[in-house]
């Protein structure tokens, strides 16, 4: 498998759990588009605030999303080169998946 950067195990257990849930994906997509606020963002689900503050440090945490201070509220963007890592990673996946399949696909032939 070609894996493009060295990067932690945890690191990455640490991506792709915080992908692994609708509610930060769904944070994830709404800070692409836009520099939401933490409390426009609240609006949008039917959990706390601190739910939704939750929500974004995991993203944080995993390197998806930044806060700046715009005054008093948080402003939350998607750290772009960090979700282009995760389709990195995944695509390496996929090329190893189309390889397996080609190797298959010879050994069927080879037994007709």
């Amino acid at each position: 498998m070609v894996v493009l950067r060295e990067e932690s195990e945890e690191s990455l257990n640490q991506l792709f759990r915080a992908l692994a849930d609708g509610t930060r994906r769904d944070i994830l997509a709404r800070a692409i588009a836009e520099a939401p606020t933490v409390s426009e963002l609240a609006a949008h689900y039917e959990m706390s605030f601190a739910a939704v503050q939750k929500h974004v440090a995991v993203l944080q945490r995993a390197g998806l999303v930044r806060k700046r201070a715009n005054g008093r509220e948080q402003l939350v963007s998607t750290d772009r080169e960090r979700l282009k890592r995760a389709t990195e990673l995944l695509d390496s996946y996929e090329v190893l998946w189309h390889q397996r399949v080609a190797q298959l696909d010879d050994v069927l032939r080879e037994g007709e």
